[in-house]
């Protein structure tokens, strides 16, 4: 049985990521042990979001590949439910799409990504991420650091890429 630090990690990296955008880059507060209870795809790798996140934690993202349907039900069930219950936002199993990783650019995205000002103004300005970027880090990114809506590491990632440009 996982420990709610991993349910509230597996929460925050899929539907805290998502409802964060829902409401405008507001979302919920990280958990102190993140790096210790990382999920990942085995030998996936990083898939680096616009905002620094990694999409191959993402638990959207996971439930897209998941071959198992029984268990990407679940999944999606979860994810819709902490949305609803957590932030007022009915969301249903079928709110919740399939997502390649936030950078697709002819692949699935989730829905409330397609939304998301940050990806928004990164694909306008044609960036691989914010770390390209001249105004990095600009209020709108630092306003979705501040919040809590994205995985502990996605500014360290981005600040790592800034410092080797």
């Amino acid at each position: 049985m996982r420990s709610e630090c991993s349910r509230r990690c597996f929460l925050i990296r899929g539907a805290g990521m998502a409802a964060g955008m829902v409401l405008g880059g507001v979302g919920l507060g990280g958990c102190n042990k993140q790096s210790e209870s990382r999920v990942t795809v085995k030998g996936a790798g990083e898939m680096i979001a616009y905002c620094g996140q990694n999409c191959v934690e993402c638990r959207i993202y996971l439930a897209t590949i998941e071959t198992d349907l029984k268990k990407q039900r679940r999944m999606r069930e979860e994810i819709a439910s902490y949305i609803t219950k957590h932030f007022g936002v009915e969301t249903r199993l079928e709110d919740i799409t399939d997502c390649d990783g936030c950078t697709t650019k002819d692949g699935k995205l989730f829905s409330e990504c397609q939304k998301c000002q940050i990806r928004k103004c990164a694909r306008e300005k044609g960036l691989e991420n914010c770390a390209y970027c001249s105004e990095y880090a600009c209020e709108k990114l630092s306003k979705l650091f501040d919040s809590g809506s994205v995985e502990a590491d996605a500014k360290k990632r981005l600040d790592a890429i800034k410092a080797r440009l």
